[in-house]
């Protein structure tokens, strides 16, 4: 990325940060959040590559579902390799209904090769609470394969892992936490004092007297009077609100990919910054000395020649003035001709002489 486009990038982006954001995209009320579902089953009708004779639960596992269909076997004389253990993960959303369909995450357990073109068996998924809330079944999505010979394996992707896209039925609903709920509280996803109290304000300009502030990170929301029994209809009327989030100043630096991120309310305190590269090249060109024709005295030698080059880039002292916002400091750190990866050390050594007035976080 060349120092305009960096530059071109960044102040397109300076309008976005003075623009409100809706409430329903920087908080989210209390008890409204998703719910981790796990739960065991097996995977059939693989082609040769389950688990091993060595893994001994996914045997187990079968024996315990055939008898519940009906069918006495003994363990024993089962030696498959078509059958492997997997785990099974999901999220249930807040609000989920009794027959809604959930994507359902499988992941093997044993030793098997591969999961592509399997069938998960029908497995129940509970939540931390130990009850029930889907069952998940149908044909698992692994999008990889691996084959291989006793020389050679080809793996693309990751074959153990894959997904059921809505596999699962929901079976039990959780309970809805806003209803008969006199007071609400909107839990803020960054807690910062200022966010609150503008969120806070912006309650208060539309429903008089609603929102109070108890700490940083939530407000709590008294429903009106006129909304008593029309809790969702409140609810989309508060999360349409728009507000201007408070963002701490920061710079962030990805040292590895050479990616730069700074927010709308950096400042830096007046500096002088130059920045120049000093290039050293050497080169190395031996030459072979040889003695003349018929000599009994001279010998064959190898003389070393070395060239020595030295070049340093001329570049401008730039001047920061304090208090220079984003735009400024782009434009002045441009002039000096530097790439994004020079302005990695650039930054660094403005933290470090006490100029910088953000924070500074290096990846």
């Amino acid at each position: 990325m060349s120092k305009s486009s960096l530059a071109l990038l960044i102040l397109l982006l300076l309008p976005q940060f003075a623009l409100g954001a809706r409430i329903k995209d920087i908080a989210a009320f209390d008890g409204v959040r998703d719910n981790q579902l796990i739960g065991y089953g097996l995977v059939v009708g693989l082609n040769g590559s389950g688990d091993s004779d060595q893994t001994k639960f996914p045997v187990q596992s079968l024996v315990g579902a055939l008898e519940r269909l009906g069918l006495t076997v003994n363990r024993a004389d089962i030696t498959v390799k078509n059958v492997a253990a997997v785990m099974v993960t999901a999220q249930l959303p807040p609000f989920a209904k009794q027959g809604n369909k959930l994507d359902v995450l499988v992941s093997s357990m044993g030793d098997a090769k591969s999961l592509a073109g399997g069938t998960l068996m029908l497995a129940p998924l509970k939540g931390a609470d130990g009850q029930v809330y889907a069952v998940a079944q149908g044909p698992v999505l692994t999008n990889s394969f691996s084959y291989g010979g006793q020389a050679t394996t080809a793996v693309k992707n990751h074959p153990t892992a894959g997904t059921v896209p809505e596999g699962a039925l929901v079976e039990r609903e959780i309970p809805n936490v806003l209803a008969n709920r006199p007071v609400l509280k909107l839990n803020l996803h960054q807690s910062d004092f200022t966010t609150a109290a503008r969120v806070a304000a912006a309650i208060n300009g539309r429903f008089q007297g609603s929102a109070s502030l108890n700490d940083p990170g939530s407000v709590q929301i008294s429903i009106p009077g006129e909304y008593k029994n029309r809790v969702v209809e409140f609810v989309a009327d508060l999360e349409r609100l728009e507000v201007n989030p408070d963002v701490l100043a920061k710079v962030v630096m990805n040292e590895r990919t050479g990616t730069i991120v700074m927010g709308e309310n950096v400042r830096i305190s007046t500096v002088a910054v130059s920045h120049g590269n000093l290039t050293v090249v050497v080169k190395e060109s031996p030459r072979v000395s040889q003695p003349a024709p018929f000599s009994k005295t001279g010998t064959t030698t190898v003389v070393p020649r070395t060239d020595l080059k030295i070049a340093e880039e001329k570049v401008n002292l730039s001047l920061v003035r304090e208090g220079a916002n984003l735009g400024e400091v782009v434009r002045g750190l441009n002039t000096l001709g530097v790439t994004p990866r020079d302005l990695l050390g650039i930054m660094q050594a403005i933290k470090a002489a006490g100029a910088l007035n953000a924070e500074l976080n290096v990846m």
